[in-house]
């Protein structure tokens, strides 16, 4: 037996461990597995090139509890150590200093970053257990080691009789660390971390019918039958998916393959995913995975189900700010590449050039995909564009050159259910929806039956009504407008149809000068001057005497303030209407002309509620007053 002092430029490693990675100690199975997963990889390839004159055989990770001996034990039938690569690996650890160390993570919240920056996934096993054991032999003809530490500079290492190849790491778990005694803690970790390990990993055994046992079938003397139970038998636990359908070649894979590794990664997703994207390139970086665009919900959650980014089929995180890009965080699915610098800062990332290079592809790649789908299978395309709208409408705002190439594909339904790319939009509308000033006026409308009135008149002239209804979709055709030259966007509700795209021709007003002079007061005491402008137009006489818009600009900023963007402060600021006064109806010369101020006051009070209901504005007390009113008028 002989004793050393593990070489570190610190007094003490394991409290360091232990104090910067507390907040996530449960990594230390992920690393030890980790290390059982490598040493069986670097065996394999050993044997393919002959280095190891040894039978590979069908290796796996065992990962048992024992909660009387009070320990955690992952073994491995890997490439083992002998006594002189357990000194050279286990015992020398270098620190540049502690004081580096200390002053480069003081502050970050991000602490499975030791870990991986100093190479210590072996000790990050100090951090739940008192002692730690390794009982290891190598693939070489040479004698088991077996090392003991409890977490203290000082370690033994004696020979031992282990027969089997492999490493044992044996962890005697610290009365303050139970909890991972327990399989139902353990089994979640595994299933968190390793469901997709490379090598099997078994965690216990589990009951299964026996394929070789058939159950008899017995008939009593009343010739009912009785089928005896049928016989169990123990098979081992294995707990991981070696080969998901990402470490795969897409031409290996069919349409169901995708589907069911879709339900194998989120089993509470009740919904299909709507389609894929398997990525797959090996330079100038590698990079595998599969994304799926799922059907989004109402309130897009986006915190549930995210994107999983793995290492080598290893679990890292479920944070990929940073490698996917911003739009892309909506989908699902996983990405897996070892060229991705682990457990560092987000501006450490978005400063990287291979994470930038990933993040690029990623775009391109689902750019590319959405292009195929709308050129192959427009029909379908379109039955599915309300569901992946808000991602593609995200992509265009926030990526330049998503957005050119979105130009291709991204669609614009009117509220008759036709779809149209921008190109097609333009071409449709160009000819009647442009004003006398040369402007191009793209209407839209955000709910159909709200506006409908509004949709209705806009219908009568001709004109193409889009159905524009996302969240941000202010923020879309605010980047449209500027994208355009002489393409202005105009909600229905905004004016009288003729002011929003105005011709030459110009209606004549039946009221005379003096006359709308007499008129706009009376109007403008009977409604809130602090909410509603009073403007007289001259309209065609069948359109509605009074008429409540939405100024475009005002309502565009408070939307876009909402949801981000848009002038600051204007989400806080009061709903601001227009009420216009159609000149020319028979009912607001009758207003005018009435003797009575009663009358007068009634007409304008029910011609306005009208023109609120229409637009949703009347409600609670003022729409209870109106159906008395109302009904009052039909006796």
């Amino acid at each position: 037996m002989s004793k050393g002092t593990i070489n570190v430029s610190v007094e003490n490693i394991f409290p360091l461990i232990k104090k910067f990675l507390y907040s996530d100690h449960e990594i230390f199975l992920r690393e030890l597995i980790s290390n059982g997963t490598d040493a069986t990889t670097k065996l394999k390839h050993l044997v393919s090139i002959g280095e190891a004159k040894v039978e590979y055989g069908n290796p796996q990770i065992e990962v048992s509890i024992d909660k009387k001996k009070k320990t955690l034990t992952i073994k491995d039938q890997g490439i083992g150590m002998t006594a002189e690569e357990v000194e050279k690996y286990i015992n020398q650890i270098a620190f540049s200093g502690a004081e580096e160390f200390l002053e480069k993570y003081k502050d970050t919240n991000n602490d499975t970053g030791v870990i991986g920056h100093f190479g210590l996934g072996f000790y990050s096993a100090f951090m739940v257990a008192e002692k730690v054991e390794i009982i290891t032999k190598s693939f070489k003809d040479e004698p088991a080691a077996h090392w003991t530490c409890d977490g203290s500079p000082e370690y033994t290492i004696e020979a031992h009789d282990k027969k089997d190849r492999g490493t044992e790491i044996i962890l005697h778990i610290s009365e303050d660390e139970k909890d991972f005694l327990e399989e139902a803690k353990i089994g979640g970790l595994l299933n968190k971390y390793n469901r997709f390990n490379q090598i099997p990993i078994k965690f216990g055994t589990k009951k299964v019918n026996d394929p070789d046992f058939t159950p008899k079938t017995t008939k009593d003397k009343d010739g009912k039958e009785t089928t005896e139970p049928h016989k169990q038998i123990d098979v081992d636990n294995i707990i991981n998916n070696t080969s998901p359908a990402w470490t795969k070649k897409p031409a290996d894979l069919e349409d169901e393959d995708y589907k069911n590794f879709y339900r194998e990664m989120y089993p509470m997703q009740f919904e299909e995913s709507l389609f894929h994207i398997h990525l797959n390139v090996d330079y100038p970086f590698n990079l595998t995975g599969i994304l799926y665009f799922p059907k989004l919900s109402p309130n897009m959650d986006m915190q549930k189900d995210k994107i999983q980014l793995y290492q080598n089929q290893v679990f890292v995180t479920d944070n990929v700010e940073g490698i996917v890009p911003d739009f892309l965080q909506m989908l699902k699915g996983v990405i897996d590449s070892p060229d991705i610098p682990l457990n560092v800062s987000r501006s450490y990332l978005q400063a990287d050039g291979a994470v930038k290079k990933i993040s690029g592809y990623i775009t391109k790649k689902v750019a590319d995909k959405l292009t195929s789908l709308f050129k192959n299978n427009r029909e379908d395309f379109e039955a599915k564009w309300n569901d992946i709208k808000v991602i593609i409408e995200y992509g265009m705002l926030s990526e330049d050159k998503f957005f050119d190439k979105a130009k291709g594909f991204a669609l614009y339904p009117t509220v008759d259910n036709t779809y149209f790319t921008f190109d097609e939009l333009k071409e449709k509308t160009k000819d009647a929806q442009t004003d006398k000033d040369g402007n191009h006026v793209i209407l839209y409308a955000a709910h159909k039956d709200a506006q409908h009135s509004y949709i209705q008149e806009a219908k009568a002239k001709g004109y193409e009504v889009l159905l524009l209804d996302s969240p941000i979709v202010g923020h879309l055709i605010q980047k449209l407008e500027t994208s355009n030259e002489k393409i202005k966007f105009a909600r229905v509700d905004a004016d009288h149809v003729d002011n929003l795209i105005k011709k030459d021709d110009t209606v004549i007003s039946k009221l005379s000068d003096e006359e709308k002079d007499k008129l706009k007061p009376i109007i403008e005491a009977a409604v809130p001057k602090e909410t509603y402008t009073v403007q007289l137009e001259a309209m065609d006489s069948s359109a509605s005497p009074f008429l409540i818009t939405v100024p475009e600009f005002m309502r565009r900023m408070k939307e876009m303030s909402a949801t981000g963007g848009g002038m600051m402060g204007m989400g806080n600021m009061p709903d601001m209407y227009n009420l216009v006064v159609n000149t020319n109806h028979p009912l607001v010369g009758e207003i005018l002309n009435t003797k009575t101020a009663k009358k007068q006051e009634r007409l304008i009070k029910q011609s306005f509620d009208l023109a609120k209901l229409s637009q949703n504005l009347l409600h609670g007390e003022e729409l209870t007053n109106f159906i008395k009113r109302s009904y009052e008028l039909v006796k």
